[in-house]
């Protein structure tokens, strides 16, 4: 990937965040982690952004913390001008961050419904919004999207049943990609979406607990090299498509 990206990375706090976030700096990129933590709550799992930015910085790595909340349209808006002041321009946005709402439909509540939605959809459009400008002014950009395989809903020892609202979502979030897509292209910005496979992250860990078998698994940084490589379908035709990272393997886009 070439070095000289400016990469907006949601939920950069942790998980598949944190660890996209380092591997893209690692790949030279200037990186915006974003996030609602800045400081770890009681009950919360562990990582703030500014824990993130200070890894990557320790090995010279170039990153800036800025937090957001991706519900807002306000803390967004205030997301992409922040990047643009302190870096000039803005290339890449990873869509990363989101809420994993686990309910069957017996137990579920239409706010529980409404929160996925304004986090996990909602949010997308807002993003959209705010960085196209941008990105069209310095001759195209990308968005990735990261999706999971809940979109297909394929019910499995990984995917039970509970997982309605946030298969939905999904499945939003790779319909808009794939919606938006020819409208963007004329402007040279290039939109994807992206199944990153089973990743161990603090969130799986805690939920399939300590004797799970984790054979076969990704670790986060594992999604980097699909990731970097979706960064660099600025202006090119690689557009509107639903990549499942699984079916590449770890060292897919190397």
């Amino acid at each position: 990937m070439s070095n000289d990206k400016v990469i907006v990375v949601t939920g950069a706090s942790r998980g598949i965040g944190k660890g996209l976030a380092t591997y893209l700096a690692r790949a030279g990129a200037s990186v915006v982690c974003a996030a609602r933590t800045v400081e770890n709550a009681t009950g919360e799992f562990p990582g703030t952004i500014h824990q993130t930015v200070d890894a990557i910085r320790a090995e010279g790595g170039t990153a800036t913390a800025i937090r957001c909340d991706i519900g807002s349209a306000d803390d967004i808006t205030a997301l992409v001008r922040e990047t643009v002041n302190a870096y000039g321009r803005l290339d890449v946005l990873v869509n990363n961050a989101m809420t994993p709402t686990h309910a069957p439909l017996a137990e579920a509540t239409v706010d529980m419904w409404d929160d996925s939605m304004r986090v996990n959809v909602r949010s997308l459009y807002l993003f959209t919004e705010a960085v196209t400008p941008v990105m069209k002014a310095n001759g195209g950009g990308s968005i990735i999207n990261i999706s999971s395989g809940a979109a297909a809903h394929e019910v499995s020892a990984l995917m039970p049943p509970g997982y309605v609202i946030y298969s939905v979502a999904k499945a939003a979030l790779e319909r808009f990609s794939s919606a938006a897509a020819p409208e963007l292209r004329p402007l040279g910005i290039n939109i994807n979406a992206l199944r990153p496979g089973a990743v161990r992250t603090e969130h799986t860990a805690q939920e399939f607990g300590p004797d799970f078998d984790w054979t076969d698994w990704s670790m986060p940084e594992d999604v980097g090299p699909p990731v970097a490589y979706l960064a660099e379908q600025i202006n090119t035709d690689f557009t509107g498509q639903v990549l499942d990272v699984s079916g590449f393997g770890k060292t897919w886009g190397t």
